[in-house]
């Protein structure tokens, strides 16, 4: 017992030292719904979307509203769930974090190059889970600027 007690001290140290000491560019809120996913920042004004999977050839990647962000910064992901357990996966990022009904989890994302990463949700959330899927989008931030300002009109 002595042995753990002393081991967790300073992990909690790090947990706290670490959360409270990030600088973030920009907060961004991911919603989980069945089926679909709903974003939200208010950063720069009130900005919120959804996100529907789209038909065709690659329906289960292609999603109809991407979430785009600016590469090379550091991005606050707030994730919840509003109905039931969800997971907000992109695995070619290293990236899961768990969308629970009535708690905020957040994740730091600093994607230090463009492009494109898909993921999908990846907790059984019912019949339809694995029609959930994520486009996020990394690209300049003056581009950037002008997609925040096109979503908003």
């Amino acid at each position: 017992m002595v042995l753990l007690i002393g081991l967790s001290i300073p992990s909690f140290f790090l947990l706290y030292t670490f959360e409270k000491n990030t600088k973030y560019v920009i907060t961004m809120k991911a919603i989980g719904h069945q089926w679909y996913w709903s974003y939200e920042c208010s950063d720069f004004g009130e900005l919120d979307f959804d996100s529907y999977m789209v038909s065709g050839l690659e329906r289960c990647l292609s999603v109809d509203n991407s979430l785009v962000l600016p590469y090379n910064n550091k991005i606050r992901m707030l994730v919840n769930s509003f109905d039931v357990l969800h997971s907000w996966t992109l695995p070619s990022l290293y990236l899961k974090v768990d969308a629970v009904p009535g708690r905020l989890n957040s994740i730091l994302i600093n994607n230090l190059s463009p492009g494109g990463y898909y993921g999908q949700c990846s907790e059984i959330c019912g019949t339809n889970h694995s029609f959930m899927p994520i486009y996020v989008e990394f690209i300049k931030w003056v581009d950037f600027i002008n997609w925040y300002k096109k979503m908003m009109e």
